[in-house]
């Protein structure tokens, strides 16, 4: 605590400058010449570049410079009282700078530290007794004095949370809420939040805080989760369920946003959460009680969970689902953009570019085209690149699994690993199987505690070093060979499938796509048919017939039940009718969503009746060897699909069949409740 601040690093009531630049260089001159940074220039052009994607300057006459810098050798915070004021935003001059100054590789103590810090500036106590003091030495007492005071009311508020080995990083991440886990009592409004900024050190924190206080003025429950460098303690499923509306206060991307999917959201950048917090925590409430307001959109058909999603008492089971999703998910854009160039290749240059496209490619140019001429040449290009995509597909399921378990220290080992899978031709069992070995190896070796001095080499050396050569030596050693007998067995059994048995295949996984919408069986059937996908070949089609009838299949609900709304509107009540209008596009994309909310309000005719379509046009596509190269895009990847007029038979037979079943139902059938037609957990929440 004490390393962070010295007097040194206070400079009070100077003129550093006239723009905010001569101030941010000043103060890194001052990291730098206390022996905290090897270069100032380094760390005032990081700090410079994290200032251009969004002003750092607060309300009330502050701003927080701030950056993590392979400059900087300890974690440092520079404070300067300027005379004049500098203008850090428009229209705002600051006469306090607080400059966090972070290493590349900075450990967790350390930016749990610096969050707090970023907090205290949420105190008008601690800014005023800035501002009066007299020396560098009494500020330099009166923010160690903070952080103590943060810093030792941290371990109750990680107990409190759950999150026993976070620490102060815990404590920072959890203090901001204003609850507890539990869902809202007495009928009090509820929001949920999210804060990001790109360096996750101090926006983050000060927009949850800031919303907190909000919240609290407004008579609202309020839990966030902080999306920093200090880590992040999730908000519970339940909580998310029970939430009125969700603020996504953010510069990032927020982690695992399906989480969170079908809530009336309001999304602004991070500092205005700090700016704005009174006026977000008051359009979050409108949007709750506004029937058309945004909503957090649902993943698409593979959309995985990240390690963020997990409840503190998540079961083995559901914890072994996250990972496995979490590496499909992160395959899933290698399989896609390769899938679609090998089709592209196909197309351009013909199926025989198989054999031929390295040699064009290394041989030709586009001004010394191959013989073909231009559309053999880019053909073998598209060809080449998307076979160069699809090699990545098992070492990214396996470095992605890992990363789940272990965070950002599991993805090196990770990848390591699936690459020694394809070496073995384990195939992606060998990725899912090294995946899990490799984030296992690397949990276990960060839970070491070693001397303080080799904390920082830990995330970045040490246990990547060494969960590689755990997890790899294994699979070289003991299971690469096994596994890929059973890899072995597995394709001679698929392409063994003829007729019926191609046929009864079909309508399983229609059944599957179909019977929950996204659910647990939806995405078993969905993964396999990813995983499989680099494996198809001309001599080999049968994955990408998989594909194409997982493909279709997930197409059929949200398609018939449009269908259904047009055929039989009386059925169907207005909202219904104007999602049937919406699903007609959703269904066309392979984006299952547009059935949920008819699956939601009615599951126990619209499910059945969508399973009888899915297995129609699962059964359909396989008969007649429908094919498809890409995992995702529906119709509007045609060009990746085989037998086009077939795939789209298939698709039309089973809208209509589950059309009419839907309407049959509606209309023969007495509707039950929906509390009593299916239990809360097994209601679809994505596709």
């Amino acid at each position: 605590m004490s390393e962070l601040i010295e007097p040194g690093l206070v400079v009070l009531d100077a003129d550093l400058g006239p723009d905010k630049s001569d101030v941010i260089r000043a103060l890194a001159g001052r990291v730098a010449t206390a022996g905290r940074a090897t270069s100032a220039e380094a760390l005032a052009a990081d700090a410079w570049k994290r200032e251009q994607q969004s002003s750092t300057g607060l309300p009330g006459g502050m701003a927080i410079p701030h950056c993590k810098s392979p400059a900087v050798t300890q974690a440092s915070l520079a404070v300067a009282r300027l005379q004049p004021g500098v203008e850090f935003d428009e229209g705002e001059t600051a006469d306090l700078v607080f400059m966090i100054a972070a290493p590349e590789g900075a450990a967790q103590d350390h930016l749990a530290l610096l969050a707090l810090l970023a907090r205290s500036l949420m105190k008008d106590d601690f800014v005023a007794s800035l501002r009066s003091a007299a020396t560098p030495e009494e500020v330099v007492e009166i923010v160690r004095g903070a952080l103590r005071e943060d810093e030792e009311a941290a371990p109750a508020a990680a107990a409190a949370t759950g999150a026993a080995a976070a620490g102060a990083a815990g404590a920072a991440a959890a203090s901001a809420t204003t609850a507890t886990a539990d869902a809202p009592a007495g009928g009090r409004r509820s929001i949920v939040a999210v804060t990001a900024c790109p360096t996750g050190i101090a926006h983050t924190y000060m927009a949850a805080d800031a919303l907190k206080a909000a919240a609290e003025r407004a008579g609202v429950d309020y839990h966030v989760e902080t999306q920093g460098s200090a880590g992040a303690t999730p908000v519970p499923p339940d909580v998310i369920a029970a939430a009125d509306a969700v603020i996504f206060a953010v510069d990032v991307d927020v982690r695992d946003k399906a989480r969170f999917a079908g809530k009336p959201v309001v999304q602004v950048p991070v500092k205005r959460g700090i700016d704005e917090a009174d006026e977000l925590v008051a359009r979050a409430l409108a949007a709750a009680d506004d029937p058309n307001a945004t909503r957090v959109a649902a993943g698409g058909g593979g959309g995985g969970q990240s390690a963020a999603s997990a409840a503190a008492n998540e079961s083995v089971g559901g914890k072994l689902k996250r990972w496995l999703l979490t590496g499909v998910s992160y395959m899933i854009p290698f399989v896609a953009g390769g899938g679609l160039l090998i089709a592209l290749g196909f197309l351009l240059g013909g199926y025989d570019i198989t054999d031929s496209a390295t040699e064009i490619v290394l041989g030709s140019a586009l001004w010394n085209l191959p013989p073909g001429g231009l559309g053999e040449y880019l053909g073998a290009v598209a060809f080449t690149i998307g076979a160069a995509s699809m090699g990545f597909l098992v070492p990214a399921l396996a470095g992605y699994i890992a990363y789940a378990i272990a965070d950002r220290p599991g993805i090196a080992p990770g990848f390591t690993v699936g690459a020694v899978a394809l070496i073995m031709n384990a195939g992606f069992i060998g990725g899912l199987v090294g995946g899990l070995l490799a984030g296992a190896a690397a949990y276990w070796i960060g839970k070491i505690q070693g001397p303080r001095w080799l904390q920082g080499l830990m995330p970045v050396v040490i246990i990547p070093l060494l969960a590689s050569i755990v997890a790899s030596g294994i699979m070289l050693m003991l299971l690469g060979g096994p596994i890929a007998t059973l890899m072995t067995a597995l394709t001679d059994w698929l392409n063994s499938l003829t007729g019926v048995g191609m046929i009864a295949l079909g309508a399983l996984l229609g059944f599957m796509m179909a019977f929950d919408l996204g659910g647990p069986i939806n995405k078993v059937a969905y993964s396999f048919a990813v995983a499989g996908l680099s494996a198809g070949s001309i001599d080999n089609q049968t994955p990408w017939m998989i594909m194409a009838a997982v493909m279709a299949a997930g197409m059929v609900p949200p398609l018939a039940l449009a269908l259904a709304t047009v055929l039989a509107p009386k059925q169907f009540n207005e909202l219904e009718r104007e999602n049937g209008a919406a699903a007609w596009l959703l269904g066309a994309a392979f984006i299952s969503e547009g059935a949920i909310p008819f699956a939601a309000a009615d599951p126990l005719r619209v499910l059945p009746a969508g399973i009888l379509g899915g297995i129609t046009t699962g059964a359909i596509c396989m008969a007649m060897g429908v094919t498809s190269q890409a995992p995702h895009g529906g119709i509007f990847v045609f060009f990746a699909i085989g037998n086009l007029l077939w795939f789209v038979i298939a698709i039309l037979a089973g809208m209509v069949v589950s059309a009419l079943a839907v309407i049959a139902l509606k209309k023969w059938t007495r509707r039950a409740p929906v509390a009593d037609a299916l239990p809360a957990a097994a209601v679809p929440a994505a596709a």
